[in-house]
Order: structure tokens, then sequence, then C-alpha cells
């Protein structure tokens, strides 16, 4: 159960791919702190049920028209947009060539590719230009997008996906750069390995241990690589969400926060 203890009172937030997973966490994280959250999700899964100060709006993250369009009804609706969680996000663990030999469906095609970019790159690109555009004539705001471990150590089979993260941590450091004189800070939060969650499920976590020569069965259930000796939680990297989102983290802006037991140091 989600505690309050910072007051995000007044402040509208959006985050997409809000209906499941971290994201619902997320959700109602900052609900629970008291901002008026907006869940943007493909999907119509009504996971807020009975909070009145959470909105749902289906949304394509890689679909422009998508995109600008849940962003003008947000700001019709509430006048202004204070937070952007780029949160949405998805993976195919793939070899970039099967030395295996054994099952060529884990070597990496366009279509995975695509698949990957479109959501996990260009969706933020798409999202924070659009809520950008609100936020510069504000001279307000927060934009936090969901970088990785991946992304800045790479991952064995996950290569388009740390490629992705890895361009969510530069976008990241030059759009601060770009938006810092707008008051609008930019920040990325990095998790590792993590407890399950609908994007780790049981088909990506075959993918991956093959891809790295593991047994599906025992794959991310070692945890000697974390000085912690333990998965994080969702609602660990919730609660960091909402901190960079509060007026505590003024003058955090420009970098990737690590979230990883310290199982990464750099």
């Amino acid at each position: 159960m989600m505690e309050k203890w910072l007051n995000l009172s007044g402040k509208v937030a959006i985050v997409t791919g809000g209906s499941m997973g971290l994201g619902e966490k997320m959700v109602d994280a900052l609900a629970t702190n008291g901002a008026q959250v907006i869940s943007a999700d493909i999907t119509e899964m009504d996971t807020h049920a009975g909070k009145d100060n959470v909105t749902l709006i289906v949304c394509d993250v890689a679909n422009k028209a998508s995109v600008d369009s849940m962003v003008a009804e947000v700001v019709e609706k509430f006048g202004k947009i204070d937070i952007l969680v780029n949160n949405a996000g998805v993976s195919r663990p793939r070899m970039l060539v099967d030395y295996y030999g054994e099952h060529p469906e884990y070597e990496l095609t366009e279509d995975d590719f695509d698949f990957m970019t479109n959501v996990n790159q260009k969706g933020v690109f798409l999202c924070s230009q659009a809520v950008a555009r609100v936020m510069v004539k504000q001279e307000f705001g927060v934009i936090i997008s969901m970088s990785s471990e991946a992304g800045i150590e790479g991952s064995k089979g996950q290569s388009v996906y740390s490629a992705n993260k890895a361009a969510v941590h530069a976008f990241t450091k030059a759009w601060a750069k770009e938006l810092g004189q707008f008051n609008i800070r930019v920040v990325a939060v990095a998790p590792g390995i993590n407890e399950r969650t609908p994007m780790n499920n049981d088909a990506n976590f075959k993918a991956l241990a093959y891809t790295r020569g593991l047994d599906p069965t025992v794959v991310h259930q070692d945890f000697s690589s974390i000085p912690l000796n333990r998965p994080g939680k969702m609602t660990e990297i919730a609660d960091l969400i909402c901190y960079l989102s509060s007026d505590h983290a003024s003058y955090i802006s420009g970098t990737t926060i690590n979230i990883t037991g310290a199982k990464s140091t750099r």
C-alpha cells in the first residue's frame, strides 16, 4: 500500500504506460501524494478505479497524432502539465547473431528493432516534445524518463533495448541543457534487476535465458551480483519518481540516477 510522504498537491502529472506494472505503481504513488495523475496507456485497463485524482487516456506513445491528442486533452482539462514520466517501454530479448544455432527466432530482426525503438526511443521523443511545448510556455515543469542499467553498461541479449535506454540517457543530458533556461528539469532513472513486471513475462524470460546460455528457470534468480542481495521493488522506483517530481528535487537536472542496489557503481 502506498503511503503519502511528499506533498504533490496541485501538480498535474502524466505517466505513460500507467495501467500496469511499474507504471501502475508510479500512478498510485503520485496520486497518493496528492498529484492529479493522467495514466496514458495503449491499453484500456482500468487499474486505478475509485481514485478521484487519476484520469485514464488511451495513448499510443509511438504515434504522434495520439500523443498530441493526449497532451491537448490534458491541457484542456487541467490547464497545465507539471510532470511527465516517460515510463512506457517494451523488450524483446534477442541476440545479434544466433551463434547457438538452435533458435533463430531469438536472433534480431528488423521488426524487433522497430518494435522496441518505436516505443522506447521514439515514444520518449514524441511525448517529451509535445509536453515540452506546454512547459516552455508555462516556464516550469519536470520531464522524467526511464533509462536502465542496460543503457549505461549494456546487457547481453538486449542490445537494442540497451541502445534505446542509452538514447534516453543522452536525451536527458541534451534536453536538460536546452530547457533549463525555461525552468524545466529533465532527469532519467536507471533501474537494475527488479521484481517481475509484465514486461518480464515468461516468454521474455525464456528468450533472455537462451541469449545468455542459461536455464530459463534460474535467469534473474541469482542476486549475487547485487551488493544488497535482492531485486529492487517497484514501489522503491515509484518513490524515487515521486521525489524527483517534487520541489525537494528542484536542483536535480541533466543526470541519470541509478537505482540498482549498488550493482551499478559508475
